[in-house]
């Protein structure tokens, strides 16, 4: 029955899930292909800028991220996940239209505004369809949508800038990119409120002795880890245990949007620096090769994760692994060897992902779910902001992307450090009836 059942729900939730979260992140970094190909000429933006322009979606994307999930929670996924995904979608194609980087800067505070709440919530969402022991590789379903956005889409965002140039409205490529990138949000968007299901109890796709078995299965074990660490929401928030997460996060998501964002333009370099002659699609596929062995070392990493029921282990290596390899890449004499070294970063970042999701949820449930689950997540992002910034302003400064790369090297590996910590402390006592938890680490 288990395995029957969760292989039923897999298939309905994890590909819907994945291609909500693929537009996602590709509605919030194609902003890294449009800057070397017109957009920061024409709005005159240098590389402290255009970090500016990246990151500043994080401030709006923090400041609604809690109280975003805590509605999730209460008025259901259906709802809440389709406005979300309308209004970024309204917002994302707005930007095709922008006249100056005043305008680029509001809009992409007001993607992250609307984008608020979407990723953690579906976490959350999926505390509610897979117990414990599948959910890493659940997760890596959901999350692999990350890797395969840069793998289809970098090419993709290469083809609509090379073909749009003038096909709608007079825009430029860069500008037909954001419009036709941005119009499946909306339509995505519609669709969840017919498709998706807020809780198996409701599942009219499963039968009603499968519905039964995995609701009990969930309610069982929402209540077992609440009668053990049964946080008030408001002690789940300043928890060290979740801070300390916060910051694993952070420096993970340092490296994802960090790299993300500049590799593009790093690959555009190649041509002054090693007298490469790529065209746009071009290197909108090389774009893309780190992210394949990304999206492959996800999947089987998470799936080792589930079968040995290690978590800290399967966030730190990676995270560290990845975090030595980016500063090596700029050391590298040829385009080749860097693009393995940056692979292997892609690869650490990828892997430890999926892996770092279960650990809040081995002892958040409920409401302190909900709010610990996007706390984190609003923090780590701040990376998001931090990460592009920095990076862009210290390559003004230096001339050099090698400043920034070896600092985000440094956050990835100080994130694997501090899961490592976590391996020697307990969960602190939330009450009388709490006890610790090892989490199998």
């Amino acid at each position: 029955m288990r395995e029957r059942v969760l292989r039923k729900v897999a298939w309905r939730l994890s590909p819907f899930l994945g291609l909500l979260y693929f537009i996602n992140y590709l509605d919030r970094t194609n902003i890294g292909f449009a800057a070397p190909h017109g957009m920061n000429e024409t709005l005159g933006l240098d590389k402290a800028a255009f970090g500016l322009a990246s990151g500043i979606f994080f401030i709006g994307y923090l400041l609604l991220e809690v109280p975003s999930n805590l509605v999730l929670h209460k008025v259901g996924a259906r709802r809440w996940i389709a406005r979300i995904m309308v209004s970024w979608g309204i917002v994302a194609s707005a930007m095709a239209f922008v006249p100056n980087a005043g305008t680029l800067y509001g809009l992409r505070f007001l993607l992250g505004i609307a984008e608020a709440g979407f990723f953690p919530g579906i976490i959350l969402y999926l505390t509610f369809w897979f117990p414990k022991r599948e959910r890493a590789k659940a997760v890596a379903l959901f999350m692999v949508a990350i890797p395969l956005s840069s793998v289809f889409g970098a090419p993709l965002s290469a083809w609509l800038i090379e073909v749009g140039h003038g096909m709608m409205f007079g825009l430029d490529g860069w500008r037909f990119m954001f419009l036709m990138q941005g119009l499946p949000a909306i339509l995505l968007g519609i669709c969840c409120w017919f498709y998706l299901t807020d809780r198996p109890k409701d599942a009219a796709w499963l039968t009603l002795q499968e519905r039964n078995w995995l609701q009990n299965e969930m309610d069982t074990e929402h209540a077992e880890t609440g009668k053990r660490y049964h946080y008030p929401l408001r002690k789940a928030l300043t928890q060290p245990r979740v801070l300390a997460l916060a910051f694993v996060y952070f420096g993970i998501v340092y490296g994802l949007y960090a790299v993300g964002f500049f590799l593009p333009t790093i690959i555009a370099g190649f041509q002054q620096t090693y007298n490469t002659n790529y065209s746009v699609i071009e290197q909108g596929f090389i774009v893309a090769v780190p992210y394949v062995f990304g999206a492959i070392a996800m999947y089987f990493w998470a799936r080792h994760g589930d079968r040995t029921r290690e978590r800290v282990w399967h966030v730190a290596l990676p995270a560290i692994i990845g975090g030595i390899a980016i500063p090596v890449a700029l050391y590298l004499q040829s385009p080749f060897t860097t693009m393995i070294a940056v692979t292997i970063c892609a690869m650490g970042i990828c892997s430890a992902l999926p892996t770092f999701w279960p650990l809040p949820t081995t002892f958040l449930t409920g409401a302190a779910a909900a709010g610990g689950i996007a706390l984190i997540n609003s923090l780590g992002n701040l990376a998001g902001f931090v990460g592009p910034y920095v990076t862009g302003w210290l390559t003004d400064l230096t001339g050099s992307p090698k400043a920034g790369l070896w600092v985000v090297g440094a956050f990835m590996v100080a994130a694997g450090l501090t899961a490592l910590s976590l391996k020697a402390a307990p969960v602190p006592d939330s009450g009388p009836a709490a006890e610790t938890d090892s989490m199998r680490t």
